[in-house]
């Protein structure tokens, strides 16, 4: 049996450690919000014969210093190009660099295959009321966790409160969550990657995954306590988590070679989301087994003590 429990004091190092240097990097270099959350330019083009792919027309952009431009197919041969902070030159040289990529022959005649439909100014997606209504969603959800959690182990609540599975399962989150966000402060920063929609959903994505790797950890110990009654908490929380780590780990595995596969192999639209993930992926199941069930029985040690 691994002793997982007995040298927790590592693990909350570990992770104190993380989590201070995700504030840090959050509060230093701040988030690099992209054409969601700030606006931009859009303009929407048409192809009459094949649709350039999403690679093709990203390089073509980046040539003339348009990075993270986001790319989304409209239609058989359309494509809508969201772009930061785009003025009128710039936009002119859209065209040409377009056309010139993708409208001209060998002889530099135009093709007539390339039209734009339109170019326009847009405001934020992420406004600041929806902005908001995530928050509050967050909350509630996480309140929601605590209240089903309560609920689901009230027949084991003792030595530990039921109710204090679930606000151990709602910490595990935010440990997930805010070091996922301090690696896109440290990517943003010297990487130029954005924050988008796409990581909204990555982080909503991980909240799920963490705290569904988290209650099966918990769901053992609960199993353990019904069965060994009168044995040393510590030791029944220890002997579930080494029951139930090598589904966690394998589980995660095939999740994470996934990931890794579509990373590679998918392109840069989804390049950034997919990272997200796998940050999250890797630290959420980590969390469920080095940090929740160890706080556990560090939450039961203080509790005995105080009384």
């Amino acid at each position: 049996m691994i002793a997982i429990i007995k040298i927790r004091k590592i693990w909350y190092t570990f992770s104190a450690l993380a989590f201070i240097a995700a504030i840090v990097a959050t509060i230093l270099w701040g988030l690099n919000f992209g054409i969601d959350f700030t606006g931009g330019g859009l303009m929407e083009v048409s192809f009459t014969e094949q649709r350039p792919t999403h690679q093709a027309v990203t390089d073509a952009l980046v040539s003339i210093g348009l990075n993270n431009t986001s790319i989304q197919p409209v239609g058989d041969q359309g494509l809508i190009l969201r772009f930061k902070d785009v003025d009128e030159e710039t936009h002119q040289k859209i065209l040409t660099t377009l056309e010139e990529a993708f409208d001209k022959n060998t002889d530099g005649s135009d093709r007539g295959t390339f039209e734009e439909k339109k170019f326009s100014s847009i405001g934020p997606i992420m406004g600041q009321e929806l902005k908001t209504k995530t928050i509050w969603a967050l909350i509630l959800a996480n309140i929601a966790i605590i209240i089903y959690v309560g609920l689901a182990f009230r027949k084991v609540s003792r030595p530990v409160a039921s109710w204090k599975y679930g606000v151990i399962a709602v910490i595990a989150l935010i440990h997930d969550v805010f070091i996922t966000v301090g690696f896109f402060a440290f990517f943003g920063h010297f990487y130029g990657i954005e924050i988008n929609a796409p990581f909204i959903a990555a982080l909503l994505t991980i909240l799920g995954f963490s705290v569904h790797d988290t209650i099966v950890v918990f769901d053992r110990t609960r199993e353990n306590l019904t069965k060994q009654h009168g044995e040393d908490f510590e030791a029944i929380v220890e002997k579930s988590v080494n029951q139930t780590i090598t589904r966690s780990i394998n589980t995660s595995l095939t999740v994470l070679l996934t990931l890794f596969s579509i990373m590679i192999f998918g392109g840069p639209t989804i390049r950034d989301f997919v990272l997200a993930l796998i940050i999250g992926v890797t630290f959420g199941t980590y969390s469920s087994i080095f940090v929740a069930s160890p706080l556990l029985v560090t939450w039961e040690r203080f509790s005995a003590k105080k009384s």
